[in-house]
This record gives structure tokens, sequence and C-alpha cells, in this order.
């Protein structure tokens, strides 16, 4: 029995997906990062996303989950994160005053835009290095990856 490791091959779409995983991580990697020294330690892309969704209007564990393709186990975690950070707080419904609605305070609004700026400068990096035209192709390329992999809907992706 050898105890060589078996050699798995990489192939053509497993790489172009690696590629694809490893622009978003390190842009993201490098946000982060930013937002550390900004005073927002803790922030993540995750966290990002659900910040996103309750400005959006999901107001609930439930309607973050369903936003998100999530557990609702998994939203109230991230809601407890948001509100440990001080980037979300619960407030009365105005419309049943039993309920307790989310809402970004001030702090997640000042976190999102430090990090939406953070990506604008990444991006224009890009647009130096690679030009405005090859940026724009690269752009309405993933556009059009996004759609297709949206309408195809793969059965293991949460809905």
């Amino acid at each position: 029995m050898s105890t060589d490791a078996p050699q798995l091959p990489i192939t053509r779409g497993a790489e172009f997906a690696l590629l694809l995983l490893d622009g978003f991580t390190l842009m993201v990697d490098e946000v982060v990062a930013e937002l550390k020294e900004a005073g927002h330690p803790g922030a993540t892309a995750n966290l990002e996303f659900a910040l996103r969704a309750i400005a959006e209007g999901a107001g609930t564990a439930s309607e973050l989950g369903r936003s998100l393709g999530v557990s609702k186990q998994a939203a109230a975690k991230s809601i407890a994160s948001l509100e440990q950070l001080g980037y979300v707080e619960r407030q009365a419904d105005p419309q049943d005053a039993r309920r307790k609605r989310l809402v970004v305070t001030p702090r997640g609004v000042e976190m999102h835009r430090i990090g939406a700026e953070a990506f604008d400068r990444l991006k224009d990096r890009l647009a130096t290095r690679l030009g405005d035209g090859r940026l724009r192709e690269l752009e309405d390329g993933l556009r059009e990856l996004a759609v297709e992999l949206q309408r195809v809907q793969a059965p293991w992706r949460p809905v």
C-alpha cells in the first residue's frame, strides 16, 4: 500500500471558481482590515450582508434568515453579533407594540459607509491596473454569470 497522497487534478471549472473566491476573499480581507483600523473591529462580510438585509426591511430573525438563505438560528446569531457591536438595535414595531423590529444604528451606517468607500478605492485601483474598459468587461461578464447561475438555481443552494 502506497503512502503517497493522491493527486487530485484541479479542473478548469474548479480553477475558475477558486479565482472568483480568491478575488472576493482578498477584497473582503482588505476592507475588514480598514474597518478594524477605523474603529470597527469584528466587522465581517457576513455581518455586512445581514446589516444590508436589515436596512432593506428584514426586521426579525425569521425575515433575516429568509433574506440570507440561512436558518433562523444562524440569523439570530448574526443579530446578536450586530447588536453587540452596536450596529443594530431593537425598537418597538409601530404597527404592533408587542413586536420589536431591528433597526440599523448610526454606528452601523458608519461601518457600512467606511466599508463601501474602501471597496470603491479597491475598484479604482483595479481600474488603474486593468484599465476602465477591461474592468467594465469583467463586471459585465460577472453580472451575466450571476444571472445565469441564479436562473439555474442549483438544488443544493438555499432558497
